[in-house]
């Protein structure tokens, strides 16, 4: 329960994006390596704020076989607890720094929300980058380069407009000094969601687990570290920001397979005909390095491959009929936008590589329009649920992302307004949307702030503005 699986075709997608991020952090002088599952209690509990964060999560292991543990074993939430200790080990001089290190694997988190496969499950797969630096100042530009690769995911990959930027105190990593994120938008929901989060340690987790060095003047100092992560989430984005009633509609970069080649036979033009046409097509696009399959199954009519490639979202289809075959060409039917064009068998690698590069383009385009769309400013309180209504994310006026008390003030009172304009009387706690708005981020670039605006909430003095949304 709460769990899910991953098919060869989405797993494939997770896949690519594996391979693209594996080459960019090895550009950075991040390795990957692999550190065990599971961390005893002691380790975990030993950050009070990291575990408190995580305790009503944490899946715990008490026996093994038939007999009871001597003491209870934690299934990682994340790695801090398990990796450090290890960088305590290594770690001795500053010529050990920067240390830079990735894992992939899983995480056991026991949610008690209503899981949704991709975005909230029991168990889910991901990217942990984790390092340890000689300055502040090394360890904040390495929190900014993965956040980056973040947004690079989400927009060259996924085809996804993100709004990056820092969490509040409130919704920031626990035990961490400051969290970075990338906030996407659900266009089917008005909903936002957190894509992925990078975050400065600060020395924390340093003085913690005694990740000491000896500078260059034989002085023992403490290492600053970071911590970043990206997860099958991403998947669940794509599928919502993208998908349409016939189903999935994928990025080109992202699709397992970008172009499928569906010959259309008949009594009169059996397979025989098309199938050596069919293969000199799928050999071009593959030498072009353009994924293909040709889907010669009998058992199946055209129709029926037309509904199943575009339900599984490919990019392309490429139609070859009698007709293709007399005038040596194929018709290409795009699956984002559905337009169907006729080309030259002689080019159709090339034609085909610079359509993928045009879908990409407008399929990111289309969802940032919409995206921006759904992006206000509001300055007073009265207007703030109504544009939650209108499914928009809400740029405000703030005091600070250090008052959480005014942060808990504008969650409670806009999950009062909402209930109340829907007639409920409450929210189901196991529910995994809200009704509430919290903060997203406050953004990076931020729009001017006019010299005596109050915040929203407290009429305090304004000092940024803040992303609110509905959330997942």
């Amino acid at each position: 329960s709460g769990c899910y699986i991953l098919r060869p075709w989405s797993y494939k997608i997770w896949e690519l994006i594996q391979d693209w991020f594996n080459v960019q952090i090895k550009k950075l002088g991040v390795e990957n390596s692999y550190f065990p599952m599971f961390v005893s209690k002691d380790r975990l509990e030993k950050e009070k704020d990291h575990v408190e964060g995580f305790a009503p999560e944490v899946a715990w292991v008490t026996h093994s076989g038939d007999g009871e543990l001597a003491a209870p074993i934690a299934v990682r939430p994340t790695s801090e607890t398990i990796m450090y200790p290890a960088f305590a080990d290594w770690i001795r001089s500053h010529r050990d720094l920067p240390l830079k290190l990735n894992q992939w694997s899983n995480v056991v988190r026991w949610e008690f929300k209503d899981p949704t496969p991709f975005l909230r499950t029991r168990e889910f797969l991901w990217q942990e980058g984790h390092t340890a630096h000689a300055s502040h100042e090394d360890a904040d530009k390495m929190v900014m380069e993965a956040l980056d690769l973040y947004r690079r995911v989400y927009e060259e990959l996924l085809a996804i407009p993100v709004i990056p930027g820092y969490k509040t105190e409130k919704e920031k990593f626990a035990g961490g000094h400051r969290t970075t994120t990338v906030e996407a938008y659900i266009p089917v929901s008005g909903r936002a969601i957190q894509g992925a989060t990078s975050h400065d340690l600060g020395q924390n987790f340093g003085k913690m687990f005694d990740i000491n060095y000896q500078d260059e003047k034989g002085e023992t100092q403490i290492a600053w570290q970071t911590s970043w992560g990206l997860t099958t989430r991403t998947i669940g984005v794509m599928v919502m920001v993208h998908g349409d009633d016939t189903g999935l509609v994928l990025p080109p970069r992202v699709a397992p397979l970008q172009a499928v080649i569906i010959p259309i036979v008949s009594k009169t033009c059996p397979l025989e005909n098309l199938s050596d046409y069919c293969e000199d097509i799928l050999k071009n696009l593959e030498e072009k390095g353009i994924r293909s399959k040709l889907d010669d199954r009998s058992i199946y009519n055209p129709g029926w491959k037309y509904a199943h490639w575009e339900q599984k979202g490919v990019p392309i289809r490429i139609e070859v009929g009698p007709r293709d075959l007399e005038k040596k060409q194929a018709r290409l039917v795009v699956r984002f936008g559905g337009e169907k064009i006729d080309v030259d068998v002689s080019s159709i690698a090339d034609t085909i590589s610079t359509k993928l590069e045009e879908i990409q383009s407008n399929m990111f385009t289309k969802a940032k329009e919409f995206r921006d769309s759904h992006l206000v400013k509001v300055t007073d309180w009265k207007d703030f649920v109504p544009n939650l209504e209108l499914h928009n994310l809400v740029l405000t006026p703030w005091c600070g992302g250090e008052h959480t008390d005014w942060e808990e003030w504008v969650k409670e009172k806009s999950r009062e307004e909402s209930l109340q304009n829907a007639g409920l009387e409450g929210e189901d706690a196991r529910a995994a949307t809200s009704v509430a708005a919290k903060t997203l981020c406050i953004p990076f670039t931020q729009p001017e702030l006019e010299e005596g605006m109050k915040c929203i909430a407290s009429g305090l003095e304004a000092k940024c503005w803040v992303l609110w949304g509905r959330s997942y």
